[in-house]
């Protein structure tokens, strides 16, 4: 980053040059790429020494952190040449903030980026010679896009209430009252509400005690301290009983169990259509002294808040939401508006965080497939059936398969809700019904999580055969992994890759791949792929 007056003094710091690296050691690095990760990649002889908060191009010193014998990790002390793709980031801590990878970088270059990550992943792990990518689809706004922001809370040292994201590499929590890539709607609730909880004077969750920390408070062990009486060898006088003198000592230091309710995640959704927002926060008891209350005057002080949620989650670990939300003021859901249809999502509802390119990539996915009205369409990892239903207007039949139960009963009624008869949801594995389903399916859309698909998904694709198969992916390198599965017997084709910038700022990146039933040929992955 542009270094400040906090940066670390290094005029005095000799860069090496030799290949014997250690931690600790000042090297000069020239950046020639950037990692799936974000971080910039240079060598140093014949190792690779990964830097983040750098770009192609860049000039830097940095300190190695952690050497393995084929690559280090390094920590940006000094940018000596600023790369031309370098700009000041909008966000004061994006250099601490773990939210952000990309700031720093000029959008352009981002897409590039991440472009050529969709393309080496394809050729590297896919096997894919000349794998179809597509220019990537970049974001109309790359700020501001945010629709849904999950904050941890905790308590500074001087005891003030703080909401905000991890910072890098750590459970540190950067201390936010806006942040750039979420809708600015959301901005003034951000601040507004944590001062709130502020002068409730209501309880932080502190997960690396268990506990909990008060504002304004600055420990929560309590000394326990026992008087013990010993004899002084003497009588007091006219007395014939020893004398005995009081020695109060700390006996023990500990935590009494805090049983109270504490505040552990500040969450915020919009409906970027509708402008409807939805707060809740993730609590270790429902039963929080005037949070109606405190809840209503919310809803009063913020016209477009249409309900206020409590998440019960009193589990010891680092999932944010429990099993029961309670709706304490309002309703429990936002309406959105996508793909022409009315939607209704929950706090705990998976939705695709940027709306508009979503919606993008479903209207790709219409004019690439060119549906005629005949199709059954099976959507494997369909969720509240963001996708599934759009298309059901496009063809004969739907069947979406989700494993999250709450998710197909939101599915059902977005189904009822857009007077949607064509579809049906199944809840389960996909893995364990994909195989079972008789069905002869046209169309075969996979919207798997950052891991991929289960193998037994891709055999049992390979069994089924249908005529397409349309793959959304989060994560490139699984994407290339099952790519190469379903395409290394012939049975398929790789017809076109499209990126699409859905999350700007940072290092991820969205695909959709499409692949047609039919012979090998030159987008089949070679044989020598690994």
């Amino acid at each position: 980053m542009f270094p400040d007056n906090s940066a670390p003094d290094v005029s005095s710091e000799q860069p090496l040059q030799h290949h014997s690296l250690k931690q600790g050691d000042v090297v000069e690095v020239e950046i020639t790429d950037i990692s799936e990760s974000g971080e910039g990649v240079g060598r140093v002889g014949n190792q690779v020494v990964f830097v983040p908060d750098t770009v192609t191009g860049d000039l830097v010193s940095a300190r190695l952190t952690n050497v393995k014998r084929q690559y280090a990790h390094a920590k940006l002390l000094e940018v000596v040449t600023a790369s031309a793709h370098r700009v000041r980031p909008s966000c004061i801590v994006a250099d601490k903030c773990g939210g952000c990878q990309l700031q720093h970088i000029d959008y352009d270059y981002q897409l590039t980026a991440k472009e050529n990550q969709v393309i080496q992943a394809l050729k590297r792990i896919g096997g894919f010679a000349e794998p179809p990518v597509a220019p990537i689809v970049g974001a109309q706004g790359n700020f501001a896009y945010r629709n849904k922001v999950t904050y941890p809370l905790g308590v500074s040292d001087s005891g003030t209430v703080k909401a905000g994201y991890y910072r890098k590499g750590t459970h540190q929590i950067v201390n936010l009252n806006q942040c750039p890539v979420q809708d600015e709607r959301l901005n003034p609730l951000l601040a507004e509400i944590k001062q709130d909880i502020q002068d409730r004077g209501w309880q932080i969750y502190q997960p690396e005690s268990k506990g909990a920390r008060e504002p304004g408070s600055r420990r929560t062990g309590v000394q326990i301290i026992v008087s013990q009486y010993e004899d002084t060898g003497s009588t007091d006088r006219g007395s014939s009983k020893p004398k005995l003198r009081n020695r109060p000592m700390v006996t023990q230091v500990t935590d009494i169990p805090d049983t109270r309710p504490k505040f552990r995640h500040l969450l915020l959704r919009i409906g970027r259509r509708t402008g409807e927002i939805l707060l809740t926060l993730v609590v270790t008891d429902l039963n929080i002294p005037d949070i109606e209350g405190q809840a209503q005057r919310w809803m009063q002080r913020y016209p477009n808040l249409v309900g206020v949620c409590l998440n019960l989650n009193d589990r010891p670990n680092n999932t944010i939401f429990g099993s029961e939300t309670r709706c304490i003021a309002g309703r429990e859901f936002i309406c959105e508006t996508f793909g022409n249809l009315q939607f209704q999502l929950k706090a705990d509802t998976f939705f695709q965080i940027y709306t508009e390119q979503a919606e993008a990539v479903l209207n790709l996915i219409i004019d690439r497939v060119g549906f005629k009205g005949t199709e059954t369409l099976i959507d494997a990892y369909c969720g509240i059936g963001t996708f599934s239903l759009p298309l059901s207007k496009r063809v004969k039949r739907v069947v979406g398969i989700e494993v999250h139960s709450a998710s197909v009963i939101q599915a059902r009624l977005n189904a009822r809700l857009n007077s949607i008869n064509n579809v049906e949801f199944r809840t389960g594995e996909v893995e364990e019904l994909l195989p079972e389903l008789d069905i002869q399916a046209d169309v075969v859309m996979l919207d798997p999580p950052r891991t991929g698909c289960d193998r037994a998904v891709l055999d049992a694709l390979n069994k089924m055969q249908p005529a397409q198969i349309i793959y959304i992916s989060c994560k490139p390198a699984t994407l290339a992994r099952d790519l190469q599965i379903l395409c290394e017997q012939g049975n398929y084709q790789l017809t076109h890759v499209q990126p699409a910038d859905f999350f700007p700022q940072t290092a991820h990146v969205e695909c959709v791949a499409f692949l047609t039933r039919g012979e090998a040929s030159a987008t089949s992955p070679e044989s020598t792929a690994i």
